[in-house]
């Protein structure tokens, strides 16, 4: 009992810190959700009528469209060419040290100061961005009042920040495939797509998972670029779930109806995660049952 009970006393303060810090406030927002709260009122129950009316607001609906397609673009945006850069690394690149340099750069800069840059380059009038573009006879990005640009450049800066993430994982996992795998395919007369397909790809699959999981989750809480770009507008029509659940909290003073859009994010996240997770499980150890 001694050897266990060290045990348990070495992992509580992690314990500690997950039940204060995650458990703790999740059970008081999921109880906050179902109160009438705001600033100089007491708390008053009402049951479920904050997810009701999230289920009757327009702008709900339009934030969790708006959400769920960027979500989409932007993790199957980066999948896609996170896998084609850690393909083409594999295969070998001029200046190779710089190069990875260059690629995961993104990742070490601060969301705000990424938006910042990003604004200033698609400035409508001194962008260098949209300078270059008239210079090419293009269109010009007019993000501050078209939404369909607004969230286009929101997407694609989303991209270029966390492309970093899904090319490492996806390229050190493509670095452990054993070298003979490929030559024992190609005796056996295997092409370019069939051991693209039925060998890198096959193997990457958890690793493909892992960073699809990762990223799902985590873009799902988008919220830094489209409130520092946008704030949610023009009249609201690039607001995502977060923006929705902070102006519900800070700009209107509605709490209860913020927590209960919190757990709205929770359970979407949770749903989210459990068929990933049950997908990974399937093929990573499903034959060992």
């Amino acid at each position: 009992m001694r050897p266990r009970l060290l045990h348990y006393l070495l992992i509580s303060p992690v314990q500690v810190l997950l039940v204060s810090l995650i458990l703790a406030p999740s059970i008081y927002v999921g109880w906050l959700s179902f109160q009438q709260s705001s600033y100089g009122r007491a708390t008053e129950f009402i049951g479920v009528a904050n997810y009701l009316t999230l289920l009757r607001d327009p702008y709900f609906w339009r934030a969790l469209l708006n959400t769920v397609v960027m979500v989409n673009i932007v993790v199957y945006g980066e999948l896609l060419l996170g896998l084609g850069i850690a393909l083409l690394f594999v295969g070998g690149v001029p200046w190779s040290r710089l190069m990875f340099s260059i690629v995961i750069a993104p990742y070490a800069i601060s969301e705000v100061v990424v938006v910042v840059m990003w604004k200033y380059m698609f400035e409508p009038q001194v962008g260098i961005a949209n300078f270059a573009l008239r210079g090419m006879g293009l269109p010009e990005i007019e993000w501050a009042v078209n939404p369909i640009h607004a969230l286009g450049l929101i997407t694609l800066l989303a991209i270029w920040h966390h492309l970093p993430f899904t090319f490492i994982i996806l390229y050190t996992a493509r670095l452990g495939i054993p070298r003979e795998l490929y030559e024992a395919a190609a005796i056996d007369g295997s092409g370019p797509f069939q051991l693209f397909r039925h060998v890198t790809l096959r193997l990457l699959m958890p690793a493909i998972l892992v960073a699809l999981l990762f990223r799902y989750v985590f873009a799902f809480r988008m919220f830094s670029e489209v409130w520092l770009l946008t704030q949610g507008g023009p009249a609201r029509t690039t607001e995502v779930l977060a923006v929705y659940l902070y102006k519900a909290a800070f700009r209107y003073h509605e709490f209860g109806l913020a927590s209960a859009t919190g757990w709205a994010m929770v359970i979407c996240s949770f749903l989210i995660a459990l068929w990933y997770m049950r997908i990974a499980y399937r093929r990573m150890f499903a034959h060992d049952t």
